[in-house]
């Protein structure tokens, strides 16, 4: 027995590891309906594939729109931008001959008089600077040679040295404090003769001081001396003062700087000031003796030396070392002798220029300023001829043309932030007339805006033309912004870069509206960039506009061009979230997408409005689909705004556009029911019923119906109606579509199964298959069309139940026409177990039962999905249970052999389904049909008294089954120890039948005591009739002679039935109930002494024999023993009464 019971379905064994039946993501209609692009013909009425293709399409294209995309997606072409507009006009004025020529002479005199230190960047070769100079202005070598003569033989200009001595650190302290007084005396010394080697100046230190001692060497004169104030208690001075020095001979005179400690009431100092207020210093050589002796004369301190000035160190810069463009640093301090002890440096800013100039320009006061705005303007537009052919020149100039200007900025005296503001306002000119690289200009503006913040200032007339730059360049792109898509597509990766440099240019420009005492702007920059974007918008949509949808067109032929214009403001939307918006507000604060948006879907709804008005009044089925797509467009275009973080609510415009769309989406979820039909239909006409491939179990049509309910579902998420009502009453209506679609499916796959002849199991699998996919992907259509809010409708909700009550009716039918093909075998193979002799092994006798299921399921197996496969299980082993129940109840006398074969086949077979959890559950094996065959076999297998018990062991069951529909009867009962008996009181009871002609009973209750064969000396006791009444009290006792012993049997009970007693006919049976005595008082527990009443009352629901009671009653009817007999005399007897009255 052990090997039978363990034997398990090896196919059931695989059904978990199966995936469950789901249609395959990748499976495609065999119309193509999913295609993203355009259908490859027009849709026509009454063509589903068409209709279903064009679906696709407009739904793949809303897919896309669910999330705004990033900016590297939109940014997919690295070509260069678009060419921006040029306008020469804008360019920097044109120069006359005249002012050509003195251009050309204020060049060259640059060059031939150039002074101080070239960097290793500049071009220190004066030939190779001529040259240039020759290439630019176009002159020939005679012309050349003859201009260089002239300015060589022309006057020297006169040379000057501007000093800031800016501060000191880290001086020596003098003090007894810990610190000095320091101030610094500064002047030109001359040269002395000979020239000097660089190496005999290392040997020579001069100073403003007495005269040595040891030598005869005469102190060196002062050309020109000045003095700083002295700052008290530092070792880190701080002056900030500015001096102008004229330099004789640029070769060989030096600056010289010494820094003093501050010692007594009249020193250097005001000796300097002193003698600069009587004769000043300006050309007059001057011993420091005597500097020395007039500040002593005219001091308070003794005439000894001891009040004399601390030396703190000096400094010896020759003129000639001084750079062209000048030089700002730390100079670190020198001491006079090598005896001195000094320690700090000193920061100096110097700057050599010229303050006369023999050229034609200097004669009529236009050198500096000007000629540096004139020269920079010729040298930049010959540099952007002469690299036309290379666009990628971002404005740096060459290196001869940089010397050039270099040279000419610092003998003109310009300051850095002078030659900051003119090197913007030519390049900006110049950029409007040939393009540069905005980054060149954004790097020239904040050059302008570092110097400017050192507190610099230019001079009114400069500040007016920096001014007027600023507007001229803020006009020129404002005038680019309002064509933003096509000269900075979003697409293009250089013209995003492009356009994020100049708002950053006109960024800086805001900036430097403060500065200025003339202002340059009459309005903020962010107004103006606001006003020139919403006329480049309008600019822009009406070019689409007239180009796509004309209005003198008629609606029809309009209707195509507004979704393509719809299609284009969304992408545009898009682009200017994803790329435009992030640029605009972080440089300008200018929330583009809020403006765009606001402007554009105004302008759409407005169309939108109009062409509906249009159309609504005469709807064809091509005019519905096109307004429906059209509004798809319009609602993602509505939800892209309100889905934008920072943009609460829905948009203004597009709020209530779903308004005039309506009776067009009605009439057309009316053409997709009958085009949903005629697609299946022609999907079902080339059904073969057979899997669509290996892995898959349904058939083609049925893909094509799950395509179809999954576009319905897709719309609907899609459409996403807003208003609630509205949307209650389209979603019940294409919920009520896609029921009766499905039936018509189930309907025609039906009719086709059944038109095959002979229908084959693997044909019905797949029909079964079939349904089962359509029920799935109907359910989760009808799911999806739920409004997201609050409870599922109750019209979609009784639809949905209705549809799913149908297909499983459909799916039952199905499956009981593939049972009904083993019905015959499986009658044969029980038979085979009934018939089988004692003598075999009940493992022989069930074992072609097993063979043949297990064959079976294998097939069934290979052809089913999981779910499908679970309902042929479920049926069939309903359908074994029958047959065997069939073949016990022919077997009335069989052996116990006979049983207990039936009984290991039973077990075996639920071992079998259920296959070790892989199968059907146990709780739903052995449940319904099973119980009742479990309990058929073990009654068999019992003695006719255990029979009897199970009998009242089922009607003590029953009692807590059954609602009281035949009434109430409240009794007593409890054990008398002393006098052995069983004392029953009935009390009275409620709401009986009536059972007379008047409405009402003569109730009387009947007590007996059972099993009898325990019982077999308690004779039956009744109480007295009540007449015409149905809550009668009886309040009688009854008493009855049993041992407790007995009353302690599983089985023993006190059996209560309710007569209604008639005088000319049969007593009519009301109800019986039934009362354990095992826990009854007394038997249960200790006895209840003296014979008293204890225990409370008991409450017992009458009811009538059920079917579970009446399966002992069968067996004991089979059985020919008198005792079985005239037990069922007995009850034949009652169940007669319970007839007459029914």
């Amino acid at each position: 027995m052990a090997t039978l019971l363990g034997v398990k379905s090896s196919v059931l064994k695989q059904v978990q590891a199966r995936p469950p039946f789901r249609r395959r993501p990748d499976e495609a209609d065999s119309s193509g309906a999913g295609a993203q692009g355009p259908p490859a013909q027009a849709w026509k009425p009454g063509d589903g594939v068409a209709f279903f293709q064009e679906l696709r399409r407009v739904l793949k294209k809303s897919e896309g729109r669910q999330r705004p995309p990033r900016p590297e997606v939109l940014l997919r072409s690295g070509s260069p931008a678009p060419a921006e507009p040029v306008d020469p006009n804008r360019g920097p004025s044109a120069l006359t001959p005249e002012e050509v020529e003195m251009l050309y002479e204020e060049a060259l005199y640059t060059v031939l008089h150039r002074a101080g230190t070239l960097g290793p960047e500049q071009v220190d070769d004066e030939e190779a600077l001529l040259a240039y100079l020759s290439q630019v202005f176009g002159a020939s070598p005679e012309e050349h040679a003859e201009a260089i003569e002239g300015i060589r033989k022309a006057r020297a200009p006169k040379y000057a040295l501007k000093v800031s001595v800016m501060s000191a650190k880290n001086l020596l302290a003098k003090d007894p404090n810990g610190l000095s007084d320091p101030y610094c005396v500064l002047g030109i010394l001359p040269a002395s003769g000979a020239p000097r080697e660089p190496g005999e100046r290392k040997e020579q230190r001069f100073g403003f001081r007495k005269g040595s001692k040891r030598g005869g060497r005469d102190p060196l004169p002062a050309k020109c001396i000045q003095v700083t104030e002295v700052k008290s208690s530092t070792l880190n001075p701080v002056w900030k003062e500015h001096f102008l020095f004229e330099i004789e001979d640029v070769g060989a005179d030096q600056l010289h700087l010494d820094i003093w400690d501050h010692d007594e009431d009249v020193s250097l100092v005001e000796a300097c000031r002193k003698l600069n207020e009587v004769i000043g210093l300006k050309g007059v050589g001057r011993y420091f003796k005597q500097i020395v002796k007039s500040a002593r004369a005219n001091g308070t301190a003794g005439p000894t030396d001891d009040h004399t000035d601390d030396f703190l160190g000096c400094l010896n810069i020759p003129v000639r070392e001084v750079p062209v463009a000048g030089v700002d640093r730390w100079f670190k301090l020198e001491p006079r002798s090598s005896a001195s002890r000094v320690q700090g440096d000193c920061h100096l800013v110097l700057r050599l220029i010229t303050t006369q100039r023999a050229t034609g320009m200097g004669q009529r006061g236009r050198c500096g300023f000007l000629s540096y705005l004139q020269l920079l303007g010729h040298l930049l537009q010959f540099e952007h001829c002469a690299r036309e052919p290379d666009s990628s020149w971002c404005g740096e100039l060459s290196g001869p043309a940089a010397t050039l200007l270099c040279l000419h900025g610092a003998q003109g005296d310009l300051s850095p932030l002078q030659l900051a503001a003119l090197h913007w306002q030519v390049s900006s000119r110049h950029h409007q007339a040939c393009s540069l690289d905005y980054g060149y200009l954004l790097g020239l503006l904040g050059d302008l805006q570092a110097h400017w913040e050192e507190g610099a200032v230019l001079p009114r007339e400069q500040e007016e033309s920096l001014a007027h730059s600023f507007s001229a360049f803020s006009e020129f792109g404002l005038r680019l912004l309002r064509q933003l898509r096509d000269y900075f597509p979003a697409t293009n990766s250089s013209a995003i870069h492009h356009l994020e440099l100049l708002l950053k240019c006109l960024g800086k420009l805001q900036q430097f509206q403060p500065c200025f005492e003339v202002r340059p702007f009459q309005t903020e920059l962010d107004v103006d960039v606001a006003a020139a974007l919403k006329r480049g918008n309008r600019d822009w949509f009406n070019g689409l506009l007239s180009t796509k949808s004309p209005r003198e067109q008629p609606a029809p032929q309009r209707l195509s061009g507004l979704i393509e214009l719809a299609d284009t403001v969304y992408e545009d939307l898009q682009s200017c979230y994803g790329v435009y918006a992030g640029l605009f507000h972080s440089i300008l604060g200018v929330d583009l997408f809020a403006l765009t948006f606001r402007q554009l879907e105004r302008l759409v709804a407005e169309e939108a409005w109009v062409l509906t008005e249009e159309l609504s009044p005469s709807l064809t089925p091509e005019a519905a689909a096109g307004l429906l797509e059209l509004y798809l467009t319009l609602a993602d275009t509505g939800r892209f705004w309100s889905s934008t973080p920072g943009c609460a609510g829905r948009s203004p415009a597009l709020a209530g556009i779903h308004a005039p769309f309506l009776p067009a989406v009605k009439f057309w979820l009316q053409v997709l029911r009958g085009e949903a039909k005629v697609r299946l239909q022609g999907a079902v006409d080339v059904d073969t019923l057979e899997p669509v491939d290996a892995c898959s179990k349904h058939s083609s049509s049925a893909a094509t119906a799950g395509l179809c309910f999954g576009h319905i579902q897709e719309l609907w998420a899609h459409l996403a109606w807003p208003d609630p009502t509205q949307a209650q009453e389209l979603g019940t209506r294409l919920s009520q579509d896609v029921s009766e679609v499905t039936l018509f499916y189930a309907e025609l796959l039906r009719k086709k199964a059944e038109a095959r002849p002979g229908a084959v199991t693997e044909a019905l699998c797949v029909v079964l298959n079939n349904v089962e996919l359509v029920r799935t992907a109907a359910g989760q259509a009808l799911r999806g069309l739920a409004v997201p809010e609050g409870a599922v409708p109750r019209p979609l909700l009784s639809c949905s139940q209705a549809l799913e009550e149908d297909l499983q009716r459909d799916a039952c039918t199905v499956t009981a026409h593939l049972t009904s093909q083993m019905v015959g075998d499986i009658r044969k193979y029980v038979q085979h177990v009934s018939l089988s002799p004692d003598s075999i092994h009940n493992e022989e006798a069930a074992a072609p039962l097993l063979k043949f299921l297990d064959e079976r399921l294998a097939l069934l197996n290979a052809s089913l999905a999981k779910e499908n496969l679970s309902r042929v299980l479920e049926a069939l082993w309903e359908l074994l249970l029958q047959a065997i129940l069939q073949a016990l109840g022919a077997q009335h006398d069989a052996s116990a052999d006979f049983f207990g074969r039936f009984h290991f086949t039973l077990e075996a077979l639920v071992n079998f389904f259920h296959a070790e959890g892989q199968g059907l559950p146990l709780e739903s094996l052995r449940d319904g049909s099973y119980k009742r065959l479990e309990e058929e076999l073990r009654l068999h297998r019992c003695s006719t008294r255990e029979c009897i018990e199970q009998f009242y062991l089922d009607k003590l069951k029953q009692r807590t089954l059954e609602q009281p529909r035949f009434g109430r009867l409240s009794v007593r009962c409890y054990y008398e120890a002393a006098e052995q008996r069983l004392a029953v009181e009935v009390l009275r009871a409620a709401d009986l039948l009536p059972l007379d002609a008047n409405g009402l009973s003569d109730p009387f209750v009947i007590v007996e005591l059972g099993p009898p064969h325990v019982f077999p000396l308690a004779r039956s006791q009744r109480t007295q009739v009540k007449a015409r009444t149905l809550q009668p009290v009886f309040d009688e006792l009854f008493h009855f002679s049993v041992p407790a012993e007995a009353c302690r049997r599983r089985a023993a009970c006190a059996l209560f039935t309710v007569m209604d007693h008639d005088w000319l006919s049969a007593n009519d049976f009301a109800g019986e109930a039934a009362l354990g005595l095992a826990g009854v008082v007394g038997v249960a527990r200790g006895p209840a002494g003296g014979g008293a009443r204890a225990g409370p009352p008991v409450t017992l629901h009458l009811r009538r024999p059920r079917a579970q009671v009446r399966s002992a009653l069968r067996m004991l009817e089979g059985r020919t023993g008198r005792e079985a007999q005239d037990f069922v005399k007995k009850l034949k007897e009652l169940e007669k009464c319970m007839e007459a009255d029914a």
